[in-house]
């Protein structure tokens, strides 16, 4: 027998923990919670870093698990949480640490992930699963949790804090300029091979500033590998049309300095979405994740898409027959796109986003 969902649930849990680029995906969703039931308290069980990202939402009680803590951090939090019964547990991470987790939470019922898209037998650990939707992108893979609740209003909208403070962080940085933001680097990870080239960001850089008269501010975090790109960048570059910003922001600061960009352009990592959430304009650079599974998700038409090259050169197999959002773990991969590509696309992109702005009333901008 299925376990019954709650017609008007009261206490409604979410459980994801990373990634910054998944939790700004997953905001619309707990937006269209709140809309459906604007009474009901929501508590997000969210991780260290991705809390300082999404702090100060409204309507939202966020309860963090510092993954370095391991165990020892579990079971701080379930004692924190010991006299707290969730109507609905939403259990949106497909991780076995996560649902190692969600077992010391109390939960009327737990909704997870279909079979088909429910990684480290995480159906293991729900009650009710969503219903499959193939090919679904990752933010609505999260709405997909609203419509199994009923929840009819699906409209998108984020709304994320972005502090004065953070906005003074990003102006002390920039000043008055205008510029395009770039971060070179996705998350080091072990095999996550989605960084482009310095020559191509350098080339870019270079129609920016001369077509354009933007400059380029580079951001990420202190890695040395970030800060190597950054350097590598710089030297290709000239001095005046670069402001590297690399290791020099937090998360809200660097939220203020995409809010103010004319445009970003990165690879499928945290910032691209985080523009996507504030609605700024982006040229997404992916040939080893599918962006169709995991571009942002409004500028899907600017994205620079060279993964069926890649997984045909690569994996030697045609796309449409690899499991869905399968990586193309290859270092080469991102050398499929070229300079002209992405020049093309920001060219596109803010001519197109010119002319909206250029059509906009003096009502619509107040």
């Amino acid at each position: 027998m299925k376990h019954p969902l709650p017609a008007q649930p009261r206490h409604i849990g979410v459980l994801r923990l990373s990634a910054l680029g998944d939790v700004c995906n997953l905001v619309p969703t707990v937006r269209a919670l709140q809309r459906q039931w604007p009474e009901a308290r929501i508590t997000w069980i969210i991780g260290k870093g991705e809390h300082s990202l999404l702090a100060g939402l409204t309507g939202v009680e966020f309860v963090v698990y510092d993954k370095a803590t391991g165990v020892a951090g579990m079971r701080r939090l379930w004692r924190e949480l010991a006299d707290t019964r969730f109507d609905v547990l939403l259990h949106m991470q497909q991780a076995l640490r996560a649902s190692v987790l969600s077992l010391g939470l109390k939960a009327g019922v737990r909704v997870g992930y279909d079979k088909a898209r429910a990684k480290d037998a995480q159906h293991w650990f729900t009650h009710r699963r969503l219903a499959p939707h193939p090919r679904a992108h990752v933010l609505e893979s999260f709405l997909d949790f609203a419509r199994l609740l009923g929840v009819e209003d699906l409209s998108l909208e984020w709304d994320l804090p972005v502090p004065a403070a953070a906005f003074d962080e990003a102006l002390a940085l920039t000043g008055d300029a205008a510029y395009l933001l770039m971060s070179p680097c996705a998350n080091p990870r072990l095999r996550n091979f989605r960084n482009w080239s310095a020559e191509g960001y350098a080339a870019v850089i270079e129609h920016a500033w001369v077509q354009h008269g933007l400059k380029a501010v580079l951001t990420g975090g202190g890695s040395t590998q970030e800060r190597e790109m950054g350097e590598r960048i710089q030297a290709l570059s000239r001095p005046e049309a670069v402001i590297d910003a690399i290791g020099g922001t937090s998360l809200k600061g660097l939220l203020a300095l995409i809010a103010r960009a004319r445009a970003v352009v990165a690879p499928d990592s945290g910032p691209v979405h985080m523009a996507n959430a504030l609605g700024v304009p982006v040229v997404g650079l992916y040939a080893t994740t599918n962006p169709d599974r995991a571009a942002p998700y409004l500028w899907r038409e600017f994205v620079v898409d060279r993964y069926p090259e890649a997984v045909r050169a690569y994996l030697h197999k045609a796309p449409e027959t690899l499991p869905w959002g399968q990586r193309v773990r290859h270092p080469d991969a991102m050398s499929l796109i070229r300079a002209e590509d992405v020049i093309e696309r920001l060219d596109t992109l803010l001519a197109d986003t010119t002319a909206h702005q250029d059509t906009e009333s003096p009502a619509d901008e107040a």
